[in-house]
């Protein structure tokens, strides 16, 4: 593994027939972005949103002298306007409907323009359970959680797991799970991921980790879960997931009041 330090963070990962770059933004959203680096060619994920990340990002890929063959939009639309798209099924309708638009507008209205001019050309989109192939390497696209439809799980050349959220270690965000059905949902994909069989998780938020983590996100997941059962309130909820992850880092009462509206 490799690190340089940036505005934001890159680090590599050599695999079987590619290297995965990771692209930690340190932005307001904690958004990651990824490059997949083939012998040939590169496929970029999930393009930085804000101009400084876009632009170092751009400055790292011309720095790797290769070809960008597509970029994969799986959540985040950020600054490849210049470049074919590719989209899980449903994605490219959802961000023209009100909940994902309306959000776009949002970030227009606060962060002005420091963001980047967002992609308009026509996305390609990918069916669930097909496997593409870009620079020789195959990406195998799944439903993701069904609480964050439809954003996709991708598994790139068999060993990296990709999904929008990543199993870092932090009490997950009401954005991820703002019900409690989000509970079980996310229970069945982040069992998926664990039997992947990857060696590496990455996600749009949280970067990469490896498999502990993901089992520690299940055991995380199954308690809360009969924490909700149990409790009766927001209140004695968050007091006990406190006393059952007292070292977690990351807000309990916006989750907490997510679970319990």
């Amino acid at each position: 593994m490799e690190t340089k330090k940036t505005v934001g963070q890159f680090q590599a990962f050599d695999l079987d027939g590619f290297r995965l770059h990771v692209y930690n933004s340190n932005d307001v959203m904690a958004d990651t972005s990824f490059i997949i680096e083939g012998k040939y060619g590169l496929v970029v994920m999930e393009y930085p949103l804000f101009k400084v990340n876009a632009a170092e990002f751009g400055e790292y890929i011309k720095a790797l002298g290769k070809p960008i063959i597509t970029d994969i939009t799986d959540y985040h639309l950020g600054g490849s306007d210049q470049l074919p798209i590719v989209m899980p099924e449903g994605m490219p309708a959802f961000i023209e409907g009100p909940i994902y638009g309306g959000m776009m507008k949002g970030f227009a209205q606060s962060f002005g323009d420091t963001m980047v001019a967002l992609p308009t050309q026509k996305a390609t989109e990918v069916p669930f359970g097909s496997t593409q192939q870009y620079a020789g390497i195959d990406f195998r696209f799944e439903r993701g959680a069904e609480s964050d439809f439809p954003g996709a799980s991708i598994i790139i050349g068999g060993q990296v797991f990709y999904s929008h959220w990543a199993y870092y270690t932090a009490h997950m965000s009401p954005l991820q799970l703002g019900s409690v059905a989000a509970i079980d949902a996310e229970l069945v994909a982040t069992r998926f991921a664990l039997n992947s069989g990857c060696k590496y998780f990455i996600g749009g938020h949280g970067g990469l980790v490896e498999q502990p983590a993901v089992e520690a996100r299940i055991a995380y997941l199954e308690k809360m879960k009969t924490l909700r059962a149990e409790k009766p309130n927001a209140a004695s909820f968050t007091m006990a997931l406190k006393e059952a992850f007292p070292d977690m880092p990351g807000a309990i009462a916006p989750l907490a009041e997510a679970l319990y509206k």
